[in-house]
């Protein structure tokens, strides 16, 4: 992909003090018209690269305009290299790895073999997301519509969207897109996408906001939440909310006060522990969780 290669030249550039255009072309696999195009987008975007002809010539970043070689420490490279092997953990290729191949070139030294952070981005449905990340990818770089059926808590819909960012959040992965139905930027889960395929529609892009991915914006706090759990129940609510969630009583229960997004996330995670919780409040949803409670008896009976 382009932007793996313009990183993986700029790489290069800033271990090596010249190199050639057939040099770069041989080493990222493309034609020397595809290296000068991308050598035109980094002087775009900033990079004084300059190209010198002749017998000693080659491409180089300008002298007295260089970006310092130290900048990228071996902890720094260490770091995105973690980062770009993450990335094959859900794209199911390793595409990444062959990426980190080309940008260790030159700098051995640099990239010492005991690599000591390991990130999997993967989860249980790595079979079906990693398809879908490399069509949403693909329809990214394409500008192309794409479709999909969309499940969410309200309803089942068919959707249109303008795709512009793969979005990794809460552990999950997410699509940033226009969506042709809401007319409005949405956040679509990857794991409520079910029929994904290209519309065969391309796309003028337009102006595009950031999604705002702070937890007050997509999970605000509209309960006020009150219970009792059981000593055993700690690691899970350290786990999930952090150990100032809760205070430990003197006969060694646990008083949890936390803010909650809705009633139905409430009440389905409040299942979760059977008899090791108790709900206090808000009351009308400890009112509801009794007759579910009652229900569920009357249907084991």
């Amino acid at each position: 992909m382009k932007i793996d290669r313009l990183i993986g030249i700029l790489s290069i550039l800033l271990q090596q003090k010249q190199v050639t255009a057939p040099y770069l072309a041989e080493r990222f696999e493309v034609s020397r018209r595809t290296i000068n195009r991308d050598i035109e987008d980094l002087c775009k975007a900033g990079i004084p690269v300059v190209t010198q002809q002749g017998v000693n010539g080659g491409i180089s970043i300008m002298e007295g305009y260089k970006i310092d070689r130290t900048l990228l420490t071996s902890t720094d490279l260490q770091a995105i290299f973690a980062g770009l092997r993450s990335l094959d953990s859900v794209s199911g290729t390793n595409r990444y790895g062959q990426l980190m191949e080309k940008l260790s070139v030159g700098a051995s030294n640099v990239i010492p073999g005991d690599q000591h952070i390991l990130i999997d981005l993967a989860s249980w449905n790595k079979e079906s997301l990693a398809p879908k990340i490399e069509i949403i990818h693909g329809a990214i770089e394409r500008q192309e519509l794409l479709s999909f059926t969309y499940f969410s808590p309200k309803e089942e819909s068919e959707r249109e969207i303008e795709p512009y960012h793969l979005v990794f959040q809460w552990s999950s992965w997410y699509v940033w897109g226009w969506c042709r139905k809401r007319c409005d930027f949405r956040l679509f889960k990857l794991n409520r996408i079910t029929h994904l395929h290209y519309s065969g529609k391309t796309f003028e892009k337009r102006k595009v906001p950031m999604p705002d991915l702070s937890a007050e914006k997509v999970f605000p706090h509209k309960l006020q939440v009150k219970a009792i759990f059981a000593p055993e129940c700690k690691w899970r609510l350290i786990e999930e909310f952090g150990s100032g969630s809760f205070t430990e009583q003197p006969d060694g229960n646990l008083l949890f006060t936390v803010g909650f997004t809705d009633r139905e996330n409430l009440l389905s995670w409040m299942l979760t522990f059977g008899d090791k919780a108790e709900l206090l409040e808000p009351v009308e949803v400890r009112e509801e969780l009794l007759r579910i409670g009652e229900a569920i008896q009357k249907k084991y009976k």
